[in-house]
């Protein structure tokens, strides 16, 4: 699958999850457990993040798509192997 659509299908298959979690963590307990005051900044700073790189990702050469994806996993699994 090329990297453009693996992005676009994980970017599709996140929603249905996430609205499928709202209600079990929101009626799990005698509180609920979500802070929608900051559910909202995170909705909107996904939305505008999720635009930009939709319509970045439309300029960025294939290989260096897929050498940045290599960098950033490459960092974050060191940064979790030193600090757990």
């Amino acid at each position: 699958m090329p990297q453009r659509n693996a992005y676009a299908n994980s970017i599709v298959a996140i929603l249905p999850i996430a609205l499928a979690a709202l209600p079990i963590y929101y009626f799990r307990h005698s509180s609920p457990g979500i802070d929608f005051r900051v559910a909202l900044f995170l909705v909107i700073g996904s939305v505008v993040g999720a635009y930009l790189g939709a319509r970045l990702l439309k300029q960025i050469p294939d290989r260096q798509l897929k050498l940045a994806v290599v960098v950033i996993l490459g960092v974050v699994g060191f940064k979790e192997l030193l600090f757990p």
